[in-house]
C-alpha cells in the first residue's frame, strides 16, 4: 500500500520503529561515505537538521539556504549541478518549520538533465499522502517519511522508500555501513520476508503502530478518486485555511501560493502578539497549534496542521480550528 501512496512499482519500503529523524540516519548511513559531496536544499529548520545528519556520516555538505518563506532557487541548483559532482541532493518537500513546499519535481528534473548519477533524496515527513509525489515518474531515489502526519497514525514508525538504484548504491559501497540498527543490509531480508508472508527477526517491531498504519493506509487508498482525490482534498482545505488567514489580515510565512504547503500553514502573528500569547488561548478552545521553530523568529509566528482526515473527511475539524484561531486572535487584541 505504501508503494501505491507514493506511486512506485519497484522501490523498497522500510517500516522500522523510530521517528522521521531515523529516516535521515537511514539515508545517510547507507548511501553516504566519507567525503561524498551532498547538496542540501534548506528551506528551514529541517533542511538544516538533515544537513547536520549527513555530516555525521562523513558527507561533505554544501547548503543552499532559502530566506524564511522562500523555497530553493532553481537557478542556483542548476549552477551547483553544473559545476560540482554530487553523490546526492536532498530536498525537504514540506519544511514543517516554515510551511514552505519544496519543488521536488523540478529539482529531480534538473538532476536527470545535468547530473543523472546524483541520488535524489526527499524528506517527505510532513508531505507524504498530502502533497503530490510520483516516486518513479519524477526519478526520486529515497523518500524519508513517518507515520504521524498525513499517513494518519500515531508517531513511532520511520518509513523510508528506497529505489533499486539506491539499494545498489548501498550494496556497492567501498566501506561498511557505519551503523547497526539502520543498516539496510540487515533490514532488507526482514522487509522481503514479511512481504512474502514469512517471519524473520532482526529487531522488535512497533506492532500496534504497524496495525494502525495498515488501517490508515487502507482508508487513504479507499478515498474517492484514489491518491488524486486525496491530493485535491488537501488542496481545497489548504485554500480554505489560507483564505481565512488573509481574511484575518495576516500573512503566511510562505511568500507565495506556489511556495506554500497544502498540509499545513505557518502564519506571521500581528505586531505586538507573540506565540506564547496565542497558543494558551487556542488550547483553552480545544485546539492545539504549534509555535514557531526558526531561531530568532519562533515567537513571531504559529503553525496550523490540516492533513490526513482533517483535510479529506467532512468532519468539521477545520471549522473548529479556524473559529478557535479567530477567537483567540480577538482575545489577544487583534480585531
Amino acid at each position: 500500500m505504501l508503494r501505491q501512496v507514493v506511486a512506485t512499482e519497484t522501490a523498497q519500503p522500510f517500516i522500522i520503529a523510530g521517528s522521521g529523524t531515523l529516516g535521515w540516519d537511514q539515508a545517510a548511513a547507507n548511501l553516504i561515505e566519507a567525503q561524498d559531496k551532498v547538496l542540501v536544499l534548506s528551506n528551514g529548520y529541517f533542511g538544516e537538521g538533515l544537513a547536520d545528519c549527513l555530516e555525521c556520516y562523513g558527507g561533505q555538505v554544501t547548503r543552499l539556504r532559502a530566506e524564511p518563506g522562500n523555497r530553493e532557487d532553481l537557478s542556483l541548483v542548476r549552477k551547483e549541478l553544473q559545476t560540482t559532482k554530487y553523490k546526492a541532493i536532498t530536498v525537504t518537500q514540506v519544511d514543517t518549520s516554515t510551511g514552505v513546499l519544496g519543488d521536488v519535481q523540478a529539482v529531480a528534473k534538473l538532476v536527470r538533465e545535468l547530473s543523472p548519477d546524483t541520488l535524489v533524496i526527499v524528506d517527505g515527513v510532513c508531505a507524504t499522502a498530502a502533497e503530490r509525489l510520483y516516486f518513479d515518474a519524477w526519478g526520486v531515489d529515497v523518500l524519508v517519511t513517518a507515520s504521524q502526519k498525513a499517513l494518519g497514525c500515531p508517531a513511532g514508525i520511520s518509513v523510508v522508500v528506497a529505489s533499486q538504484r539506491a539499494l545498489a548504491t548501498m550494496s556497492s559501497r567501498a566501506t561498511p555501513v557505519p551503523a547497526y540498527y539502520v543498516s539496510w543490509a540487515r533490514w532488507l531480508p526482514i522487509m522481503r520476508s514479511y512481504e512474502d508472508r514469512a517471519v524473520k527477526y532482526f529487531a522488535t517491531p512497533c506492532v500496534q503502530t504497524i496495525f494502525a498504519l495498515n488501517t490508515s493506509l487502507k482508508e487513504i487508498l479507499a478515498n474517492d478518486g484514489g491518491m488524486e482525490g486525496v491530493f485535491v482534498a488537501h488542496e481545497r482545505t489548504s485554500e480554505r485555511v489560507k483564505g481565512a488567514v488573509e481574511a484575518w489580515g495576516l500573512r503566511t510565512v510562505a511568500v507565495s501560493k506556489e511556495a506554500a504547503a497544502t498540509a499545513m500553514t505557518a502564519v506571521w502573528l500581528p505586531e505586538g502578539i507573540q506565540a506564547a500569547d496565542l497558543l494558551p488561548k487556542l488550547k483553552a478552545r480545544g485546539v492545539v497549534a504549534a509555535g514557531g521553530i526558526l531561531a530568532g523568529l519562533a515567537h513571531r509566528y504559529f503553525r496550523l496542521g490540516h492533513m490526513g482526515i482533517t483535510a479529506t473527511q467532512d468532519n468539521g475539524y477545520v471549522d473548529v480550528m479556524l473559529a478557535a484561531v479567530a477567537g483567540a486572535l480577538e482575545e489577544c487584541g487583534h480585531s
